[in-house]
């Protein structure tokens, strides 16, 4: 009997100790372990967050850089506002090479915005239809920024192809 009592004093404190084991390591190591993990899945999805952060910021680079790149391109299309003495007179000479008589040739009054100026010039042409058709085609093909604002064309009674013009065409400048 002592014998069976010596075994199930041993057996409780086995099992005691297991249980103190348990409970004092086991237990918190695996709390550690969880909240381990926790903390490095929190890692993982900063650092992907990041990762994609910097995409987006090498993204915004590029696009910088594009945009940067269309502003230089559009800046050398506007000349200084000191030089629209020469753009009215390469108007005049092409609407003279495509035979148009110009009735009137006039500055409206400058609109200043943010970085340019638009100055709008009245012009009053008479002519032969086809001979303005081809005057509006080398005015786009000039290195300007220019924007045909208001057209009216009428019909001469005089001879047939004939015209009178009446037309607004705003030319834009750097505001220096």
């Amino acid at each position: 009997m002592w014998q069976s009592l010596r075994k199930f004093v041993f057996l409780l404190l086995v099992v005691g100790l297991a249980l103190v084991g348990y409970q004092f390591v086991i237990r918190p190591a695996q709390q550690s372990l969880c909240e381990s993990q926790e903390r490095l899945e929190i890692n993982r999805m900063k650092l992907t967050e990041f990762e994609r952060t910097t995409n987006a910021a090498l993204d915004l680079t590029t696009q910088l850089e594009q945009l940067q790149t269309a502003i230089t391109f559009f800046e050398e299309k506007l000349p200084p506002t000191s030089e629209i003495h020469k753009v009215l007179e390469q108007i005049t000479l092409i609407a003279q090479k495509q035979g148009l008589h110009p009735k009137s040739i006039r500055t409206l009054g400058q609109k200043q915005n943010s970085g340019y100026v638009e100055q709008p010039l009245e012009m009053k042409f008479e002519g032969n239809f086809t001979a303005f058709y081809s005057f509006l085609l080398e005015i786009e093909k000039m290195p300007r920024i220019m924007k045909v604002r208001k057209l009216e064309v009428d019909k001469t009674t005089q001879l047939d192809g004939q015209i009178n013009t009446d037309c607004i065409v705003s030319i834009f400048f750097q505001n220096v």
